[in-house]
């Protein structure tokens, strides 16, 4: 197949189980299926497998939507539940009952496997030709004993009637295909085309564990990720774009992705990337748009200040959640320091003092505050970082802060002055 080429009628689909919140293995798929459909200008459809009912968790369905739309990877059409399709399973089962290929066993009914080809064969569109011999094959249930259909059966039949036409999926699911192969085989219809996707690996190539970063779309975006680097990173994840770009909108992707680019084998989950592409994304977005973001995120927060502070500090965070850290005390009445951590004197403390009050407070700027700062250096003999860290520790509280005299700009003449004097009360 020319998996590079534009191809007519494309539709696939995104089946969860309602068995708890979709990770971020689970989401990778859908992004997968998401991109490659919209590459192709088809449809991506959405599917709740849900025949499984001892397992479902409540509110398991609404936790997917919202994984997806939080992503903005929109489904075509109306949601389509299996649970409420068993009549079209029942009369699948006929048909085969009627080929004599179907027999109930202790209330349940089985697939019976023919043997009479010695193997089972397709072409995988990432892995090549795969072959099974049929004689690994047992017969199979295809209609549980409390009447709800396996995924075997139900999958089979929901994806030719829904007219799938690939089935993007996890590797897990290879060993399955050659039972899916004989269903449609039975049925007399062809099946779609099927593109196995290798599993993301955690630390030291293992099963990716919850400590590796097999969290859900909504925990990491409640850590301070955005949703454009969750996709940015995950599409790597097993996706190779023609050139050296890293950096790649929905959009972007919507326009480049293609299976022949799938890789073969499995990617290793790299946090220390993801807080990468987490940077980028943050320094490319708009302070309006950042500022809405962190304006939810803390909500005790003036809107108007985030605004004025964001540009001092997005190009030093890594996620939504460290402008707290480099920012809150600039809308804090009262922080917590550490005298000690001041290395200035009391009485270089007080000279910088007397020269931040001899500063207009209409011309209370970064320029003046830098040049006020400088001069007062000068005559005391002061190094740049002992003055800078002294200042920074006194006004925040932490030896780390955005650039200082932007920062004093912003905390106001006022604050700065009072905390200088708050700490020259502690020193001897």
């Amino acid at each position: 197949m020319p998996v590079n080429q534009k191809m007519k009628n494309i539709k696939v689909r995104y089946g969860p189980s309602p068995t708890g919140v979709p990770h971020i293995g689970n989401v990778r798929t859908a992004l997968f299926n998401f991109l490659f459909a919209k590459s192709q200008k088809g449809q991506f459809l959405l599917r709740i497998e849900d025949t499984d009912q001892a397992r479902i968790v409540q509110g398991a369905v609404k936790k997917i939507q919202e994984s997806l739309k939080l992503l903005n990877l929109e489904w075509d059409g109306e949601i389509i539940f299996q649970s409420k399709r068993l009549e079209i399973y029942k009369k699948h089962l006929e048909i085969l009952k009627e080929k004599k290929l179907a027999y109930e066993e202790s209330g349940a009914w089985r697939f019976k496997v023919q043997t009479s080809k010695p193997s089972i064969s397709w072409q995988d569109i990432v892995h090549g030709e795969v072959t099974f011999p049929t004689k690994v094959l047992e017969d199979f249930i295809i209609i549980k004993s409390d009447g709800f259909p396996t995924y075997h059966f139900a999958s089979v039949v929901d994806d030719h009637l829904m007219e799938i036409s690939h089935v993007l999926r996890g590797d897990e699911w290879i060993s399955s295909t050659p039972k899916h192969i004989l269903l449609y085989e039975a049925f007399g219809w062809s099946h779609p085309y099927f593109v196995h996707l290798p599993p993301i690996l955690g630390a030291e190539h293992k099963k990716l564990s919850k400590r590796d970063g097999a969290k859900s779309v909504m925990e990491y975006i409640n850590e301070g990720y955005l949703p454009e680097a969750l996709i940015n990173f995950m599409v790597l994840l097993g996706w190779s774009p023609k050139s050296n770009q890293e950096i790649f909108s929905l959009e972007d992707l919507s326009k480049e992705f293609s299976l022949d680019r799938i890789n073969k084998n499995s990617p290793v989950f790299n946090t220390e990337k993801l807080n990468w592409f987490n940077g980028q994304w943050i320094r490319k977005v708009d302070v309006q748009s950042l500022a809405a973001l962190l304006s939810k995120r803390f909500p005790d927060y003036e809107k108007s200040k985030i605004i004025d502070i964001c540009p001092i500090v997005k190009d030093r965070m890594t996620l939504t959640s460290d402008f707290q850290t480099l920012a809150g005390f600039l809308f804090e009445n009262k922080i917590q320091i550490n005298p000690k951590q001041v290395i200035l004197s009391k009485d270089e403390l007080q000279k910088l003092t007397e020269a931040y009050k001899n500063i207009s407070p209409n011309n209370w700027n970064k320029v003046n505050i830098s040049s006020a700062t400088v001069s007062m250096m000068e005559e005391q003999g002061l190094s740049k970082p002992e003055t800078f860290s002294s200042i920074g520790v006194a006004v925040s509280g932490s030896k780390v802060t955005p650039p200082i005299f932007d920062t004093l700009e912003k905390l106001g003449q006022e604050k700065t002055i009072k905390r200088l004097e708050d700490v020259i009360k502690f020193k001897k």
